[in-house]
């Protein structure tokens, strides 16, 4: 199925908990608008890849998608999952923000429990469910992710960790149910800037990884 657009990642994976309340941030949910299903992307959630055969830090290599701060972290991960791979987890992390925001716009509860852990989609419901007894729909566009990087990683036993800094803009527009505008505009996009946590139990058989957590960035 999807195998989690979200990861365009392709090769990452990721599977993500989303957005604790969508809601700590206003400027998501007015963003990008939510492309047809049929259009939509069938990519598996960050799915590993096999371990290069050549040596190579592969850390030092990722120049820019890793802060200095999170690279012993991501050394960590990476020693203990040699199909970690840092370009193609940040790509696939780029797609599942997309994903999970485009799915959350649309309310699409199916796929947002698919890409999100329980915590993080109770909050998305709740979000959505408001939104909905108020006749309000969400008319959002993702105009570009303007940069993505890892900014944490750790490993707790068996679970990973990964969190990213995500740099957007975003186009917002509330309508009413008669399809009246409410607040923002599609013309005029807005900066946010948010950090992710996905998570994933490096020794299951799931190469998904799950949004645990999302947060403003200072």
């Amino acid at each position: 199925m999807y195998v989690i657009v979200i990861l365009a990642l392709i090769a990452g994976f990721l599977a993500l908990r989303l957005y604790s309340v969508l809601g700590k941030r206003t400027g998501h949910e007015q963003e990008p608008a939510l492309r047809p299903a049929e259009e939509r992307a069938k990519v598996t959630v960050l799915q590993p890849r096999p371990a290069p055969e050549t040596g190579g830090d592969s850390v030092r290599l990722s120049e820019g998608l890793i802060i200095p701060g999170a690279e012993n972290g991501v050394r960590a991960l990476i020693a203990a999952d040699r199909s970690f791979d840092v370009p193609q987890f940040v790509e696939g992390a780029k797609s599942a923000y997309r994903m999970v925001l485009e799915a959350f716009w649309r309310g699409d509860r199916d796929e947002l429990a698919w890409l999100c852990d329980s915590d993080v989609f109770a909050s998305f419901q709740e979000a959505i469910a408001a939104r909905e007894a108020e006749g309000h729909v969400l008319d959002n566009r993702l105009v570009r992710i303007e940069k993505a990087q890892i900014v944490e990683a750790s490993l707790n036993g068996r679970i990973a960790e990964v969190a990213l800094r995500f740099e957007a803009d975003i186009a917002a527009v509330t309508r009413d149910k008669d399809g009246n505008v409410v607040a923002g505009s599609l013309t005029d996009a807005v900066g946010t800037n948010d950090i992710w946590t996905f998570t994933r139990d490096i020794r299951s058989a799931d190469p998904n990884w799950k949004l645990s957590e999302t947060d403003e960035a200072a």
